[in-house]
């Protein structure tokens, strides 16, 4: 999970899963909790608690999956699920 200081401080989660590369995007999809203290519901966060609650169903594909003008922040080796996340985004044609 990343903070987007620059747009306000919003979280910013990119991640693969066993999806990735045949239903989704081979680099992953992003998860973000719009920033500028909007409310995204993607990313539920409770002041002092270290847990954060992830809500799938908001997963999207980045911007390079329909340009090549592009570039995207591919997810780090902890942003990597083995489990497949079939909520969220898909590629045309992917089974849900």
């Amino acid at each position: 999970m990343l903070a987007l200081v620059g747009y306000g401080s919003g979280l910013f989660v990119p991640f693969r899963d066993a999806t990735s590369g045949a239903d989704t995007y081979g680099g992953g999809r992003y998860l973000a909790d719009t920033a500028k203290g909007t409310d995204a519901g993607c990313l539920e966060v409770t002041t002092g608690s270290l847990d954060v609650v992830v809500d799938f169903n908001y997963a999207y594909h980045p911007s390079c999956v329909y340009s090549p003008a592009w570039a995207c922040p591919l997810a780090p080796p902890e942003n990597r699920l083995r489990i497949a996340v079939r909520a969220g985004e898909l590629l045309p044609g992917a089974t849900p």
